[in-house]
């Protein structure tokens, strides 16, 4: 019989695929990549065409010699590495390793790890896609133009063991950005008004939130405000001038992609990146299901498109009719609306079977792996189903020349809620506005009105920063775990309570690669170079002018910043705390939390102390200086030198001004000063103190 060879990536792909082909077939693992450019050097020669250096990756000899051994056998070899620009990479490499010139050599996919979809891919074996391969050999090049060229700089300039990276700096200059945009906050005051009426034959009050006159919404600033019209209101008589009744339809959402499956794992499992794609994977290469063996439960899990297969998509037809009833059927297939290209024209992640529900494989499953299956599952069951359909009412009171609103709504058909909803999805408002027309008299019971103040953008959090490098075409679904990983084993950022806060260490990188590298960490110019890859995937781009066009310029700016970039070196900066075991005088140096004072006679003397920055205000509760002290993570914060007598601490920068409105102490957010007191809120602008202390001193 002929002898076939099939050669996957993972391991534990290999019994399974095996058991599925029979003893016809060969099945080896590569264990990932096999070449790659070499670790000691940029691996290509800029002046000879950029033709890049490709090395066996040590520690792979010994699985390459058996894959050469078992490939002279076959008679036909099959390249089964994973669907997507990487997996395509993975089989070239191989085959230029194997030297397979000459050997009927074949490039087979499949979405999932199922007996028909391997079977299948054999029907619909392909050459290697060399669009595939080149965006791929583009990519990895101009991630080690980055890495390479700027990683020493940063090395030189700040302390080695740091790095730099195409999609990894970008996500870093986010995570800044937003920590300004924080810090420079001002909130707003603002205030709400409610109302309690009475309708005739009711029993319970119905709460009606101030919206403006009759004919505009109104934002109400400030309690004078507030007190006036309530004023105005005091003798008014209240009439309903309209009651609205309608219906509102809530679409069923699509199926997973890498980005929306990472985002939701996070939000629902408190999952990270990384752990989401690691449950994900065992999910996809197989689970061993009692009386089935191994098999592949999800489809594959790197993936931009919302994609079903019509197979799936009709199996998942004929379940939801047997289960929940016909009506309860999607009327449509939903498409993404998206502007940018679908990564391989993927199917979205999905189960492989729906008929296979999370609670017959809980058995089967860890608890990690059960929660992100049923996430998937219900996902996918909710995405096929239809619509839910609300029913809602509104109604207007007037009272004088002013307004209040009311509305309602609750589930009048759940359609996919049934399977997939949060909990105030599935509940809505229950209050529907029953029995109320604009002939019911109404008394009104009370008012009541809040101060609040306006919050500042939110921390990224995980999902949020994938969220947004997806929105803003930045990285791919492969690339987004690693790149949040890396920035935090860097420790250019700390998370705390799923928040991502930048570090010392983390501002210090930043603020250097938008000096000497604006172009690198600009947002506009990293998608516009997906948008080239994108286009070397498709064969209108030359891989090699993508890399050409890059790596001058990249040069010219590292060779400009090893010039002008040396002043900012920081040296270690002596202090005059005296080393209560040598003498010596205490220097400032930098760890893995912040700064710290170390004696330089360094080895001889290993004496270490706190370093307390003192900022030149008095603590509020004791009087005593208040230092800029870290969080365990590396987090900024200011808090009193005589901790822990005293529990003075603040996120903000205190000022030495007191608020002239209640007396607490105000904190600098930009080029203001805020009133710490947060049931105060007053606002004053640096430039008025700094004048009224000039005036002072003249």
């Amino acid at each position: 019989m002929a002898k076939n060879l099939v050669i996957v990536e993972s391991p534990a792909k290999v019994k399974t695929i095996k058991k599925f082909l029979g003893p016809n077939y060969e099945v080896l693992a590569s264990q990932g990549h096999v070449r790659d450019l070499p670790k000691s050097q940029l691996g290509f020669d800029a002046e000879h065409g950029y033709e890049p250096k490709y090395i066996t990756i040590r520690g792979k000899g010994e699985i390459l010699a058996r894959l050469r051994k078992e490939a002279k056998k076959a008679d036909k070899i099959y390249l089964a590495t994973d669907p997507d620009r990487e997996g395509e990479a993975i089989s070239w490499h191989l085959s230029q390793a194997l030297n397979l010139d000459g050997k009927k050599v074949y490039r087979i996919t499949f979405n999932e790890i199922t007996k028909n979809a391997v079977k299948e891919s054999l029907k619909h074996a392909r050459e290697i896609d060399m669009n595939l391969v080149n965006a791929q050999q583009a990519r990895r090049m101009l991630d080690r133009m980055v890495g390479y060229r700027i990683s020493p700089i940063l090395w030189a300039k700040v302390k080695r063991g740091l790095s730099a990276g195409r999609v990894q700096s970008v996500a870093l200059r986010l995570i800044a950005d937003r920590e300004e945009e924080i810090n420079a906050f001002v909130p707003e005051e603002y205030w709400t008004i409610d109302a309690d009426f009475m309708a005739d034959g009711g029993k319970k009050p119905l709460q009606a939130h101030f919206y403006g006159t009759k004919s505009k919404k109104m934002t109400l600033k400030s309690k004078e405000e507030v007190d006036r019209i309530l004023e105005e209101l005091k003798d008014a008589s209240y009439q309903i001038s309209e009651v609205k009744k309608g219906e509102r339809v809530k679409k069923a959402p699509l199926p997973f992609t890498t980005s929306t499956l990472q985002q939701e794992a996070s939000k629902t499992l408190n999952f990270s990146t990384q752990k989401t794609m690691s449950v994900a994977q065992q999910l996809y290469e197989g689970i061993d299901i009692k009386g089935n063996g191994t098999v592949g439960v999800i489809t594959y899990l790197r993936t931009d498109s919302t994609r079903v297969s019509e197979e799936a998509e009709k199996a998942a037809r004929s379940y939801i009719t047997s289960v929940y009833g016909e009506n309860y059927v999607s009327k449509g297939q939903s498409a993404k609306a998206s502007g940018k290209k679908i990564q391989d024209a993927h199917e979205a992640i999905r189960p492989t079977d729906l008929a296979r529900t999370p609670s017959a494989l809980k058995d089967s499953l860890t608890r990690e792996q059960f929660r992100l299956y049923q996430l998937i599952w219900k996902r996918f069951a909710a995405s096929q189903m239809a619509d839910a359909v609300y029913e809602t009412s509104s109604v207007k009171i007037d009272g004088g020349q002013y307004r209040f609103t009311m509305s309602a709504s609750r589930v009048s058909f759940d359609g996919f809620l049934s399977v997939y909803a949060q909990d105030e999805e599935k509940e809505g408002d229950s209050r529907i506005l029953k029995g109320l027309s604009t002939e019911t008299a109404l008394k009104l019971k009370e008012f009541e009105s809040r101060q609040h103040f306006t919050q500042p953008p939110a921390h990224y959090t995980e999902a949020a920063l994938v969220k947004t490098l997806e929105e803003l075409g930045i990285g791919r679904p492969s690339t987004y775990a690693p790149t949040i990983t890396t920035i935090l084993a860097r420790r250019y950022v700390v998370k705390e309570n799923k928040n991502l806060y930048l570090t010392e260490l983390g501002e210090v990188v930043n603020n250097m690669m938008k000096q000497a590298f604006p172009s690198i960490v600009e947002t506009d110019f990293t998608a516009n170079m997906e948008s080239l890859l994108d286009k070397v995937e498709e064969g209108t781009v030359n891989w090699k002018t993508v890399v050409e066009n890059f790596y001058p310029d990249l040069e010219a700016a590292v060779e400009a910043a090893e010039k002008e970039l040396k002043e900012v070196k920081v040296e270690d900066e002596v202090t005059d705390v005296i080393c209560d075991q040598c003498g010596r005088h205490m220097v400032v140096k930098y760890g893995p939390h912040g700064r710290f004072l170390a004696c330089p006679g360094f080895p001889e003397c290993r004496n270490t102390k706190p370093y307390l920055e003192k900022i030149g205000v008095p603590c509020p509760k004791c009087g005593k200086d208040v230092v800029l002290r870290r969080t365990k993570k590396g987090r900024k914060y200011y808090g009193c030198e005589n901790n822990p007598e005293c529990d003075f601490m603040s996120w903000q920068k205190p000022s030495i001004e007191k608020c002239p409105i209640c007396g607490s102490y105000m904190v600098e957010k930009g080029n203001k000063l805020v009133c710490a007191n947060e049931t105060c809120g007053h606002v004053m602008a640096k430039k008025e103190v700094e004048k009224e202390a000039e005036k002072q001193e003249a």
